[in-house]
C-alpha cells in the first residue's frame, strides 16, 4: 500500500490531490483536514493545519503513507516539514529556514538586495511613528505591506498620504493582521504588468512551470480590495521566450544560488510574483508554495506524473526527470462569498448543476454535510476549464459558472481578457 498525505483544505489543494489521483503509483490519499470536494477523491480527517503533534502522530500511526505535501504557507514557515523529517518521514515542502522567504517580506527584501535580484525600492520599519514620519513625506503611489503572513491580504496599494497612514496604523497599531504587521515594508509602486511563475525545486535544480495570471482585486477592472486570488489564466501571452530567458537569469537562479549561499537550500515550490516593468522583469514577492488559484489553472497542464516529480524533488534527483506540459490553454474564474475579503457568511448551500465533462469544480471553502454541500470560506469555488486558447476556455469557464449558486455567490467577469 503506497499512500500521500495532502496538508490543507483550500482550491490549491484540491488541485494537488486531483493531480496525484492520476498517479497509478499511488493507493490512497488522505488530506487533512480538507474540504467537500476534496473528500470525493481522498480520506479526509478533522485536523488543523497547525496541529503539529497531532499531524505527525497520524503519520507515525499511518505506515503506508510514503509521502506528506505541505502545501499551505502557515505550516510550511512554523516547521512542519522540519517536524515530519525529525520523525523520519519524507516531506515536500521548503523546511522552516527556507520558507521564511514568504514567510518575511523583510528577509526577502534583504535578499533580494544583497544578491542584487530586481525588485522595487523599500524601506523597512518596526517602530510606528518612524513609518508615520516616512509616510507624511512619501512619494504616492506607494504599497505599505505587512511583514509576516496575512493570506494573501497585507499588501495595500496607497495612492494618497492619508490612505498610507491608514495602512500602517491598520497593520502597526490595530494589528489588522495580528503580528504579521508588527514589522511593515513601503515599498515603491511599480508599473507594469503582473505573472505569476510557479517552479520545482530541489535546492541544486530549478524548473519553471508554465506561466499565469493571477487577478489579485476582488472586482471587475482590478477594482476593490486586494484578495487571495479571484481567478486565472494560463499561458501569457505577456510572457514571451524572450522574457522568460531574462527572468530565468536574473531572477530564478540568482534566487536559488542566494538562498544556499545563506544556508537556507529550498527545497518545494517556489513562486515567483513579478512585474514586467519597462526596465524589465522585477520581483514582486516570493511564496514558498503552490500558488492558489495559479494552481488550479497550472496542474491541470501537466502530463507528467506529479508524485515522481515530488519524489524527485524529495530526492534531490529533479534533474533526471523530463516534466512536460500540454500546449492547451487554461482559465479558472473563482466564486466567492458575498463580502469577501472582508466579513462573510459561511453555510450557504451551493447548487452545482450538470458540469460539462472536460470543466472542473476545485472546491477552495466547502463542506459537506448530510450529503449537502456547504460554502465554509471565502473564495467558494474555482470552476476551471481548458481549450484551445484562451478564448476558448473562457468560454467553457463561465458557461459553467452559471450552473452554480449559493446565496451571495460573486465572481469577477472579466478573467482572462488581460494579455
Amino acid at each position: 500500500m503506497n499512500s500521500v498525505l495532502v496538508i490543507g483544505s483550500g482550491g490549491r489543494e484540491h488541485t494537488i490531490c486531483w493531480a496525484l489521483a492520476k498517479s497509478k503509483k499511488i493507493d490512497k490519499i488522505y488530506c487533512l483536514p480538507g474540504n467537500g470536494g476534496i473528500s470525493e477523491i481522498a480520506e479526509c480527517v478533522d485536523i488543523g493545519v497547525m496541529d503539529f503533534d497531532k499531524i505527525v502522530d497520524f503519520v507515525d500511526n499511518h505506515k503506508d503513507i510514503t509521502l506528506t505535501v505541505v502545501a499551505p504557507d502557515d505550516p510550511l514557515a512554523a516547521g512542519l516539514v522540519d517536524r515530519l523529517e525529525e520523525r523520519g518521514h519524507r516531506a515536500f515542502g521548503p523546511r522552516a529556514n527556507a520558507a521564511i522567504i514568504e514567510g518575511s517580506k523583510a528577509f526577502s527584501k534583504y535578499l533580494m538586495k544583497k544578491y542584487g535580484i530586481p525588485t522595487a525600492d523599500y524601506e523597512e520599519f518596526n517602530d510606528y511613528e518612524k513609518a508615520v514620519e516616512y509616510l507624511k513625506n512619501a512619494k504616492y503611489p506607494l504599497v505599505v505591506k505587512a511583514d509576516g503572513l496575512a493570506l494573501g491580504k497585507g499588501v495595500i496599494i496607497c495612492n494618497t498620504k492619508e490612505e498610507g497612514l491608514q495602512a500602517a496604523k491598520d497593520m502597526m497599531i490595530d494589528a489588522k493582521f495580528k503580528d504579521a504587521g508588527k514589522t511593515v515594508i513601503v515599498e515603491e509602486f511599480m508599473v507594469g504588468q503582473e505573472v505569476s511563475i510557479l517552479s520545482f525545486c530541489d535546492g541544486k535544480t530549478i524548473v519553471p512551470m508554465v506561466n499565469a495570471r493571477d487577478h489579485k482585486r476582488a472586482y471587475d477592472n482590478d477594482q476593490g480590495l486586494n484578495t487571495g486570488g479571484m481567478g486565472t489564466f494560463s499561458p501569457s501571452a505577456i510572457y514571451t521566450d524572450e522574457v522568460a530567458d531574462e527572468v530565468l537569469h536574473k531572477i530564478i537562479l540568482p534566487t536559488v544560488d542566494a538562498m544556499n549561499k545563506e544556508g537556507r537550500t529550498f527545497k518545494g515550490v517556489l513562486y515567483f510574483g513579478l512585474m514586467l516593468t519597462d526596465e524589465g522583469a522585477k520581483v514582486v514577492e516570493y511564496n514558498a508554495r503552490f500558488g492558489d488559484p495559479e494552481t488550479q489553472v497550472v496542474l491541470p497542464r501537466l502530463k507528467t506524473d506529479l508524485y515522481d516529480i515530488f519524489n524527485a524533488v524529495v530526492d534531490g534527483t529533479l534533474d533526471k526527470i523530463n516534466i512536460e506540459w500540454n500546449d492547451l490553454a487554461c482559465v479558472c474564474v473563482v466564486m466567492a462569498s458575498g463580502g469577501y475579503p472582508e466579513s462573510y457568511k459561511k453555510g450557504m448551500e451551493i447548487t452545482i448543476g450538470d458540469i460539462d465533462k472536460d470543466v472542473i469544480v476545485f472546491h477552495a471553502g466547502t463542506k459537506l454535510k448530510d450529503g449537502k454541500l456547504y460554502t465554509n470560506g471565502g473564495r467558494v469555488l474555482g470552476v476551471t476549464a481548458m481549450g484551445k486558447d484562451i478564448h476558448e476556455a473562457r468560454e467553457k469557464a463561465y458557461k459553467n459558472v452559471k450552473k452554480i449558486s449559493f446565496d451571495g455567490a460573486f465572481y469577477r467577469t472579466d478573467i482572462g481578457i488581460k494579455k
